[in-house]
């Protein structure tokens, strides 16, 4: 009795020493804990998302990739295999588990090594949330403390919740849902109870143990969780047996980006952190911009292949690199894939190695893609480039154009989606048909959007965002050549000119005195007709008539008159060229300008993003743009026409008695529509042409793609955008624009419910685009030759995204304006006729503006009158 009552003293005395060990500890950790209760609130460190109009994912932006799961949406089977794996008295315990602990402190004593873990799945969550990962005692006694209070404040299904959003499972990913998707590209509903196994062992270490590092040591690490899981009768034996025969096939999955929109991704993603900060990258906001994915996608389409397609007819620049040459050792297969590993791939264009030469045949090595064939079909293009006005001969072989140890550039041609860049060490079982390629020395950029509202539905920024992130559509100050026409046009037809008046088309001589030079500006090609209509002046993009045009309404007040299209007045030079171009403006704003004109005379300003919501669907911001009134419109005013002033930062519209701001200009063309107004209410677009002005424009754009006359009675006539009539749609009009030497190539249109603008030049401004001969390899149906101009360079890009812009659309019936009026004219004077054969036509006049004198048959006398410098006129 006497031992058994000192073991009994002993016993308490031991318990009494380790409960006040225990308080101890606590008081000594507690100033350190933290406050637990903040685990309640929560919120998941999520990226920011960027989404089109119609839900496509843009783009995601954030370092910790994590796609939060709800409880009841976690597959049982993961949560056997965390149970059965890191914690099997997970609902037996309050925290911490001593049975765990002493296990683990046996286990170390009898190996002298720590092979066990004894962290319960609520510690390690402790851990994740509030603490390091340094091996201390004292860090594993706050970690206990933590895991005690978190099981006070918790369920164990809030608890395990929070652990499966949570942990690190490697490769930027945080919780289980985002591993599915590193991992095995689906979501963590669709996984094989093998594959739920392979992402239960990564907590153990997940840089090491997950598939990709290592498929020997995720197999090993699977079949232990397997194994624990028919150990605690999570499974059954059969189901053990076949999850442990299934092989692993696992690579990297990058976000499953739906819509190709880097540049307008990247203007949101800059706009959400001027607004926001830099927390947006952990928030897990929805962006939902007004890019329209279809639109996105043909816009995409149309600027890449018709640069690409200009860069080729140009000639072929030879390889990227020569890897090997013929006298010395040819590299293998693992050496070629560890090279083109290293390689960028640029959306269609990707690295390849030429492994053998044949007559009219390429082998290849295509990076993750393996061996694959060029056919002749699809290299015989490829003759020499020498400069941007001549190319070499055609090649008659395949080894005229390529050698063995050579690293090219290929596209394919007959997948539906350009090929993904998140690539993988080993070939795909992919075939598919390549063409030789290259990366292109010119870039493009290409806007869509919608003229009633100013949003922005399709953007192109450049060849490529990997290869350029510079914004070609935003930030590229450019001359527009004979894109600015239209609008110098629309400021005489609102000086009184009309469709019918007379301009002399014949070559110009003014004298300069300061500079003791003539100005010469020529037409292209330098061909006169004399006195010519101004519907035929601008179709047909006649530079004399544009100066004469521009004389006639005053330099000054033309360049007054353009900046009600939200033009720049700096960008816009005090000189006679502005009428051949000289302005510089971004494609944004060429985009913005010629809206005015679609939507019948209001300026609209274009925006990108529609709404801001927080990972909880409550909205944060929701854009109010100006539209364009459609009825009961009697507060707009069209009498007294403002004119619209820039500077750097801001637009201000101003008329006579009032004064209007405009929001400031974060981007060139974006307006930051901050909406702490009420977005409910309608904010009408000003006007700044007359709705008859905007008519009549649009007709002489008509006129540039579908001409006018007879052909067959010879009066037929085309204007410079006459390749958009493949569109066969009579509500389509546009501007060709080419700059002095070739140096930018622009098309500018409208269709219905759209206007786009497509502009190729080089970033170099001083490189001219050149020009081509016709390959004998191709045929004159298969290139383009001549000089490049906005006909032959922009207007295709321009033509293949219409028709897709365009397709299943009704068209639209013209509607003319109120005080609009139709008269029948000679086409040659201008005047009315009484004739109805094909020496006359039909024309639309601002009421009080059609002519009232009749045509006299066998006119003779002159039409000129002479001008103070001695020049011919018509004014």
């Amino acid at each position: 009795m006497k031992f058994i009552k000192r073991l009994f003293i002993f016993a308490l005395i031991c318990i009494l020493f380790g409960v006040g060990t225990i308080i101890g500890f606590y008081y000594y950790v507690k100033p350190d804990l933290p406050d637990v209760a903040t685990i309640k609130d929560v919120q998941l460190q999520t990226p920011m998302q960027v989404f089109s109009q119609d839900g496509k994912l843009m783009a995601q932006f954030g370092e910790k990739r994590r796609i939060p799961v709800a409880y009841d949406d976690i597959p049982q089977d993961l949560i056997n295999a965390l149970i059965a794996t890191e914690d099997s008295r997970y609902y037996d315990h309050y925290g911490f588990d001593p049975i765990g602990i002493t296990r683990a402190a046996v286990a170390v004593i009898a190996s002298g090594s720590a092979s066990q873990g004894a962290s319960t799945i609520t510690q390690q969550l402790a851990r994740n949330f509030f603490l390091s990962n340094e091996k201390k005692v004292i860090r594993k006694v706050k970690e206990i403390f933590i895991a005690i209070h978190i099981e006070q404040l918790l369920t164990k299904q809030e608890i395990m919740e929070l652990y499966v959003n949570k942990i690190f499972l490697g490769y930027r990913s945080y919780g289980f849902g985002a591993a599915a998707q590193a991992y095995f590209g689906r979501n963590l509903d669709q996984l094989t109870l093998s594959e739920i196994a392979v992402l239960a062992g990564l907590p153990k270490a997940p840089s090491t143990m997950n598939p990709i590092y290592s498929v020997d040591r995720a197999t090993t690490r699977r079949n232990v969780v397997l194994s624990r899981m028919l150990v605690e009768n999570y499974i059954t034996q059969q189901q053990y047996d076949e999850a442990r025969a299934e092989p692993i096939i696992s690579q990297y999955h990058g976000s499953e980006i739906e819509i190709n929109a880097p540049y307008v991704a990247e203007i949101a993603r800059a706009w959400m952190v001027s607004r926001y900060g830099e927390a947006v990258y952990e928030s897990g906001m929805r962006v939902t911009t007004t890019v329209d994915s279809k639109l996105q996608q043909a816009a995409h389409n149309a600027a890449i292949n018709n640069l690409l397609n200009y860069d080729e007819r140009h000639g072929y620049r030879g390889a990227e690199k020569v890897l090997w040459t013929s006298e010395q050792p040819a590299w293998d297969e693992a050496k070629i894939n560890e090279h083109l590993r290293k390689q960028p791939t640029y959306g269609e264009l990707r690295p390849a190695v030429v492994q053998k030469v044949e007559d009219k045949q390429l082998t290849v090595w295509v990076k993750s893609y393996g061996l694959q064939i060029i056919n002749w079909d699809n290299m015989k293009w490829a003759r020499p480039f020498r400069t941007d006005d001549r190319q070499g001969s055609a090649p008659k072989k395949a080894s005229d154009i390529a050698a063995v140890g050579e690293q090219i550039w290929v596209r394919s041609l007959d997948l539906d989606e350009p090929i993904s860049e998140s690539d993988t060490e080993q070939p795909t079982d992919i075939t598919t048909t390549w063409h030789l390629s290259q990366v292109p020395n010119a870039n493009t950029a290409f806007v869509a959007m919608d003229p009633e509202n100013g949003a922005v539905l399709a953007l192109v920024g450049g060849f490529n965002f990997v290869h350029s992130k510079f914004n070609r559509a935003t930030q590229s100050v450019r001359q527009v050549g004979s894109s600015i026409k239209p609008f110098i046009y629309a400021a005489a037809l609102d000086k009184g000119l009309t469709l019918a008046s007379l301009i002399n088309d014949a070559p110009i001589n003014k004298w300069d005195k300061s500079a003791g030079t003539a100005w010469r500006p020529k037409n292209s090609p330098p061909t006169y007709t004399g006195p010519t209509r101004l519907r035929i002046g601008l179709a047909q993009s006649k530079n004399v008539m544009a100066v004469r045009v521009l004389r006639e309404v005053g330099l000054d007040e033309t360049r007054d008159f353009l900046t009600r299209f939200g033009f720049d007045k700096s960008k816009l030079p005090r000189s006679e060229t502005i009428a051949l171009g000289a302005g510089s403006l971004t494609p944004v704003k060429m985009a913005q300008g010629f809206s005015v004109f679609a939507n019948g005379g209001y300026y609209v300003e274009p925006y990108y993003i529609t709404r801001v919501e927080d990972p909880f669907g409550e909205v944060e911001f929701l854009a109010s743009p100006k539209v364009v009134c459609q009825q009961n419109c009697d507060d707009v005013s069209t009498e007294s026409m403002p004119v619209v002033s820039m500077n750097d930062t801001e637009v201000t519209i101003e008329d006579a008695t009032s004064a209007t701001s405009i929001e400031p200009l974060s981007i060139d063309g974006f307006n930051e529509q901050d909406l702490d107004v009420d977005a409910n209410e309608p904010h009408y677009a000003p006007q700044v042409i007359s709705e008859q002005t905007a008519f009549l424009a649009r007709e002489m754009l008509y006129s540039n793609v579908w001409g006018g006359g007879n052909w067959r009675q010879k009066t037929g006539w085309n204007g410079t955008g006459w390749r958009a009539q493949k569109l066969e749609r009579r509500d389509i009009g546009g501007k060709t624009g080419t700059t002095n030497d070739s140096k930018d190539a622009w098309y500018n249109g409208y269709g219905p419910g759209i206007v786009a603008t497509a502009w190729v030049g080089f970033d170099d401004h001083q490189r001219k685009l050149g020009r081509t001969t016709n390959n004998s390899n191709l045929g004159k149906l298969q290139t383009i030759s001549g000089a490049e101009s906005g006909a032959k360079t922009a207007l295709p890009a321009w033509v293949d995204f219409m028709a897709v812009a365009v397709e299943g659309k009704p068209t639209v019936q013209k509607a003319i304006p109120n005080d609009i009026t139709r008269v029948r004219i000679d086409r040659e004077s201008g005047l009315l006729t009484k004739k109805t054969d094909s020496s006359t036509m039909f024309e639309y006049f601002k009421s009080g503006t059609e002519p009232t004198e009749y045509v006299q048959e066998g006119l003779n006398e002159s039409l000129y009158s002479t001008d103070e410098s001695g020049e011919e006129s018509l004014f």
